[in-house]
């Protein structure tokens, strides 16, 4: 890249998030509904944390990832919520070039190291169902915390490379962002608007897209060989504790992917891009708050453990 375009990345010194464009006594309304969304989130996966964290039942490899899984996801809404939250009560919306390029970091390491950990619980699930006289040897203790500090390192390393070429790029004069966070496609056709980046947008799709096709066609692959386990099991109680063991990471999966895809794998045509914002918000914001009542709901253990945690009867 020329000096002359290097020097484009310091006319901006801060963009424009126009979040949900409407009237103010809205803009409160809207406010008030994703406060509560957020304190609820934060408090029903700090609720699965401590179940796991104080009941000796749940140390175990599923609940650890569990446990692990909501701590990212109060991680996960903390990189775009709480900023959502102020930019409502804004008048100006303005965030800080260093502040966006920190929130697209962290917001993108933070969905990497879901797509892992989704990935990490879909082959507990696979040896506890497939291989269950295998996966007391194999999936120790020891072997899950691993897996644990992979998903975090790794997710935070996938990531760098991209961002580290978005703050060598000029934007040179547009500066809103018609989102309520610093996403990626939004930044490239900033900076598009001032030079050709061809290259910088074939990496950063090229490492979207591996990440979200490979993870996901992994998590497929496994409940397929689960589900075909599943259907041999003899007794009709082995199936139903088997299926229900599977069926809300599913339904967690499915969630969490189907609003990723829709945003990053989707043509860049006007309309996907009028409903970009939209199912951002699905995927950062619902998919956690939804998280805990899935998980919860069809697992007796869970439930037991959030009762002791809430106060309520053992």
């Amino acid at each position: 890249m020329s000096s002359e375009a290097r020097n484009f990345s310091y006319m901006v010194s801060d963009f424009i998030l126009l979040g949900f464009p409407c009237h103010w006594e809205i803009q409160i309304f809207l406010f008030s509904i994703f406060f509560m969304t957020y304190i609820l989130t934060l408090l029903g996966n700090m609720a699965i944390v401590c179940a796991v964290r104080w009941d000796h039942r749940l140390h175990t490899p599923m609940y650890i990832l569990l446990a692990n899984f909501s701590f990212l996801e109060i991680c996960y809404v903390n990189s775009d919520v709480p900023n959502m939250l102020a930019n409502f009560l804004s008048r100006t919306k303005a965030i800080s070039f260093t502040r966006c390029l920190l929130q697209l970091y962290f917001f993108f390491s933070l969905g990497t190291t879901e797509c892992l950990f989704l990935s990490i619980m879909a082959y507990d699930r696979f040896l506890a169902i497939c291989r269950p006289l295998h996966y007391p040897t194999i999936m120790t203790t020891k072997f899950c915390n691993g897996l644990v500090v992979f998903c975090w390192v790794y997710g935070f390393l996938w990531f760098l490379i991209p961002v580290i070429l978005i703050t060598q790029l000029p934007f040179c004069g547009p500066n809103v962002i018609d989102d309520f966070l610093c996403d990626l496609g939004p930044l490239l056709t900033l900076a598009s608007a001032c030079v050709p980046i061809p290259g910088t947008v074939l990496i950063c799709g090229t490492m979207s897209s591996l990440l979200i096709f490979a993870t996901f066609f992994y998590i497929i692959g496994s409940y397929t060989l689960v589900l075909r386990a599943v259907i041999q099991v003899p007794s009709a109680a082995g199936r139903k504790k088997a299926f229900s063991t599977c069926s809300s990471h599913l339904a967690v999966v499915c969630l969490f992917y189907g609003s990723v895809m829709m945003t990053y794998v989707s043509p860049g045509s006007g309309q996907a891009e009028g409903m970009q914002k939209f199912t951002t918000l699905f995927y950062s914001v619902l998919t956690p708050f939804f998280n805990p009542m899935i998980y919860s709901l069809r697992n007796k253990e869970m439930k037991d453990a959030l009762k002791k945690v809430l106060g309520g009867s053992p």
